[in-house]
């Protein structure tokens, strides 16, 4: 699964980007070895994705997202509820029962 997303850093901006593991894309930013952006704008925290099946479809909606005015990712993320952060568990602990 490949995702588009959308953090807010500890100042307020928003920074938008894909990853095929958002889990780990996650703690690599909130550690400092995510963009050069989000290590100068920490902690960060996930308030919006969308699951694509292939990178391209992922990098196309990240290129679409980093276009929008704040106000228009502002309408974005609060156009859906608050993220399922289930997606950030690891395999390993879904496939228990």
């Amino acid at each position: 699964m490949n995702y588009a997303y959308i953090l807010r850093c500890g100042d307020g901006s928003y920074y938008a980007g894909w990853t095929n593991d958002l889990k780990k894309r996650l703690e690599d930013h909130n550690l400092g070895r995510g963009a050069k952006y989000t290590r100068a704008h920490l902690p960060v925290i996930l308030v919006y994705y969308e699951s694509f099946e292939t990178k391209a479809e992922a990098m196309k909606r990240e290129a679409a997202i980093k276009k929008l005015s704040r106000s228009q990712k502002e309408r974005l993320i609060a156009s859906r509820p608050a993220p399922d952060l289930s997606v950030l568990l690891s395999a390993s602990t879904e496939e228990e029962p």
